[in-house]
């Protein structure tokens, strides 16, 4: 079992800056590769960045690309999403994931074993 636990969402103005966190517990994070997606009113949750096992391999959804970074600390149990140039479409309850599909980013909901409870960002235009 993993817990994860999201922190760092707030409110923020368009153009503006977040770091989120996210905390894991429980099995070590080593074992899973691990993801963030997002979910807004009405909408599907979607796939925003991975990580891989080992933190060789990222990925990131195009509307995303160039703007967040998604990085692990094996050490510390963590995995981080900075987020930069953010647009009011960001604005949604980001979730972070653990998959056990090993030393691979993956990109599909279905895939990840653990989820975390999420952290709302909003960004206001």
């Amino acid at each position: 079992q993993v817990q994860l636990v999201e922190s760092g969402g707030g409110l923020v103005q368009a153009g503006g800056s977040l770091k989120l966190s996210c905390a894991a517990s429980g099995r070590t994070v080593t074992r899973y590769a691990l993801g963030w997606f997002r979910q807004a009113p009405g909408k599907e949750r979607e796939f925003v960045a991975a990580i891989s096992r080992s933190g060789r391999t990222t990925d990131y959804a195009a509307s995303v690309k160039g703007r967040f970074t998604i990085s692990r600390d094996n050490a510390k149990n963590t995995v981080d999403l900075q987020m930069n140039s953010l647009k009011p479409e960001d604005t949604a309850v980001y979730y972070c994931a653990a998959s056990g599909w090993g030393d691979v980013v993956v990109i599909t909901p279905a895939e990840y074993n653990y989820w975390g409870q999420g952290t709302q960002v909003t960004v206001s235009s």
